[in-house]
C-alpha cells in the first residue's frame, strides 16, 4: 500500500474553544491512538487534501513535532453544512500487527454476460481487511471477464494468502443483472428457434404405412 507524509503539531491546550480557534486558522483537532496514550495535535487543512479527495487509502507517516509515526486514518468528522473537517482519528500502527482497513475495490475486464444485454453492478466499492500494514493492497483487483447473466461475485469467492476478508462471505460484491434488453433478446431467440421446428416438421416426408 502506498504512503504519504502528514506532518502535524503537538497541542498545548484542549477544549472546544482551542479546537474552534484551529478551524479559524484552518486547522483540525486530531488524536493519535495505538500507543501507551493518546497524542493530541493539529494538522492543516491543506495536509489533510491528499487523504480526503480520493477513494485510495493511504499508510502515512505521520511527523509530530520532529518524531514520525506509521499511522493509517480511522475516522473523520465533518460540519454538517460546511466543508469543514471537525476531527479526525488516526490510529498507530506495528509493522508485526494486523490492521483493519477499508480498501477500494477495482473491476476489471468485460463481462460476457454485458455483450448479451446485461448491466454491470458493482455492490460493494470498498471491501473490508485485515493484514499486516505491509500486505495491504491499493486495491483489491476483481476479474469480470467470465461473469455471465445473473451471475456474481461475493466476497467468499475472494482468495488472497496474505490478506482476510471481513465482510459477510455471502454479500454480493459484483454482478451482471438481466435486463429487459436481455430477456427479450432471449425470448426472441427462443421464438425464433421454435418456429424453425414447426417449418423443420412441416417439410418433413409422411411415413408411409
Amino acid at each position: 500500500m502506498k504512503s504519504v507524509a502528514i506532518k502535524g503539531e503537538l497541542r498545548t491546550s484542549l477544549g472546544k474553544k482551542d479546537s474552534k480557534k484551529l478551524r479559524a486558522e484552518e486547522k483540525a483537532p486530531a488524536v493519535l491512538y495505538g500507543g501507551e496514550t493518546p497524542i493530541h495535535f493539529a494538522v492543516d487543512f491543506a495536509e489533510m487534501r491528499q487523504l480526503i479527495y480520493t477513494p485510495n487509502v493511504f499508510l502515512i507517516d505521520l511527523e509530530i513535532d520532529g518524531k514520525t509515526y506509521k499511522a493509517i486514518m480511522q475516522d473523520i468528522q465533518w460540519h454538517s453544512v460546511e466543508e469543514v473537517i471537525l476531527h479526525v482519528d488516526f490510529l498507530q500502527i506495528a509493522e508485526d500487527k494486523p490492521i483493519k482497513v477499508a480498501v477500494p475495490v477495482k473491476i476489471f475486464g468485460h463481462a460476457k454476460g454485458i455483450r448479451v444485454g446485461g448491466k454491470l453492478n458493482t455492490n460493494l466499492r470498498r471491501l473490508k481487511v485485515k493484514a499486516l500494514a505491509a500486505d495491504l493492497p491499493d486495491t483489491i483487483d476483481i476479474d469480470v471477464t467470465k461473469l455471465g447473466l445473473g451471475q456474481s461475485i461475493k466476497v467468499a469467492d475472494l482468495k488472497s494468502d496474505k490478506v482476510e476478508f471481513l465482510d459477510q462471505k455471502s454479500n454480493v460484491v459484483v454482478s451482471v443483472a438481466i435486463t429487459r434488453a436481455a430477456r427479450s433478446a432471449a425470448g426472441a431467440a427462443l421464438a425464433t428457434g421454435d418456429d424453425d421446428e414447426e417449418e423443420t416438421s412441416e417439410e418433413a416426408p409422411a411415413s408411409e404405412e
